[in-house]
């Protein structure tokens, strides 16, 4: 995965706020949404990420690999995010 061409990132204290730089439209993902993003863009695959979420926060594997999931289809639906 990695950002759609005309999409700019910045990471805040609060998580990281995504410009897609056509539309004019932004969006702002929470601390847990930003790790997810930069740990799929660094090559991580959805299971990894999320077995890594569920270890660090104690919550059941599935649940966080649909809460993955759902930040996936929701970056790519908004066109912030394309397969590499």
């Amino acid at each position: 995965m990695r950002l759609h061409p005309d999409v700019s990132m910045t990471d805040t204290d609060d998580g990281t706020v995504l410009l897609h730089q056509r539309t004019g439209r932004y969006w702002q993902l929470n601390v847990t949404g930003r790790r997810v993003l930069h740990r799929l863009l660094e090559g991580d695959t959805p299971e990894t990420v999320a077995d890594g979420l569920a270890a660090a926060h104690g919550i059941d594997p599935q649940r966080a690999r649909q809460d993955v999931g759902s930040v996936i289809e929701q970056l790519r639906t908004a066109e912030l995010t394309v397969a590499s």
